[in-house]
């Protein structure tokens, strides 16, 4: 097997018998390595991999064993927006008769180290990766692999040397905020998402920046971080509408919160919209369903799977592609927002039996 390398002083070809002589190991720890296999020991992979690093390491030809296949790799399955994205991916699969095969691993922020070795087992075409950002360590093995990847970004910012497609966080809270302003209401909530996410963050302050320009002062007491779940929206839309003087509209940073938004509001006997208008974002197909049809900010899960596949058959072919596609999001207006009740406060007397629905 051939191993192309070039360096500063002009190296061309080399074989897995140099690299090895120069690592100081043997040809079978230079394979193993290759091929992420995990019974070598760390300072002999780490002085394999930054040779090969050293050396701009790409491999010059493809796998007899490489599977038809573009992998998609989750932190969770569990999200009803996963649907979205793999969905995408099949479509662009579909096209170049390969298949789909569905990976869970790591944290909503990296896969996890076991996910390399199966994944080279596998041999995909490309993997399709829903992080918000990757260790270098995963950049350099699957660089030096030819195993193209690109982000499918509904949750950060990528490091800039990434290929990724995300959407537009912030003009997506400015639009749900505007929205809820330009019905009458003034004392609005935020339920975003978790505060080590950038699309949260990216959301509260597209919340933030309509606020600012209405001239409304957000309230501490109404800006609350969730979790992208139903269990979440419930507890912070709780925590709201329990307050002396509860807000008369929330901003919920997903569909699923929003659900959750809309069963703490039933339970209190406060009906949506005509006690609390309720946005969501995502635009899931659960929400045109909810009771009553959700207000929500459209994300366009399917097509930033569909363009991250495509980038991947770009790659493949060693053609130029975006380093950042950015989709724009649009507002979809519903059921779940209506003006403010009248009253000083925006409130109907609340109902003490729990009687009434969303």
């Amino acid at each position: 097997m051939l191993l192309s390398m070039s360096d500063e002083e002009g190296i061309g070809r080399i074989t897995l018998a140099q690299v090895a002589e120069q690592a100081g190991v043997s040809i079978s720890t230079v394979s193993k390595v290759l091929n992420g296999r995990q019974d070598v020991a760390a300072p002999t992979r780490v002085r394999v991999e930054r040779l090969l690093d050293a050396h701009a390491y790409r491999r010059t030809t493809r796998s007899a064993r490489e599977a038809p296949l573009i992998e998609i790799v989750f932190h969770e399955l569990e999200s009803i927006w996963a649907m979205e994205l793999i969905r995408g991916v099949e479509n662009v699969a579909k096209a170049h008769d390969a298949g789909v095969v569905l990976t869970e691993s790591g944290t909503r922020h990296a896969p996890g180290p076991e996910w390399m070795e199966a994944m080279l087992q596998r041999r995909p075409l490309g993997v399709v990766l829903v992080f918000s950002a990757l260790p270098d360590e995963v950049k350099k093995q699957l660089r030096a692999r030819s195993i193209p990847f690109v982000i499918v970004d509904p949750a950060g910012d990528p490091d800039p040397d990434v290929p990724s497609v995300g959407s537009a966080n912030w003009s997506g809270g400015l639009a749900a905020t505007r929205h809820l302003i330009e019905c009458g209401h003034r004392r609005i909530g935020i339920v975003t998402g978790p505060e080590d996410m950038l699309c949260s963050l990216a959301r509260l302050d597209g919340f933030r920046s309509a606020m600012a320009m209405a001239g409304i002062e957000v309230d501490p007491e109404l800006v609350l971080f969730g979790d992208f779940h139903v269990e979440g929206g419930y507890d912070r839309a709780a925590q709201m509408l329990d307050l002396p003087e509860r807000p008369t509209a929330i901003f919920a940073g997903s569909d699923l919160q929003a659900l959750g938004v809309l069963e703490a509001a039933r339970v209190r006997g406060i009906h949506v919209p005509d006690d609390l208008s309720v946005v969501g974002y995502d635009d899931v197909p659960i929400a045109r369903w909810a009771s009553p049809a959700l207000t929500t900010v459209h994300q366009p899960l399917r097509q930033m799977a569909e363009e991250a596949a495509q980038m991947l058959m770009r790659l493949r072919a060693q053609e130029p592609v975006s380093t950042r596609l950015e989709l724009a999001t649009s507002l979809v207006v519903r059921k779940s927002t209506a003006p403010p009740p009248p009253g000083p406060s925006g409130h109907r007397p609340r109902k003490e039996n729990g009687a009434g629905g969303s």
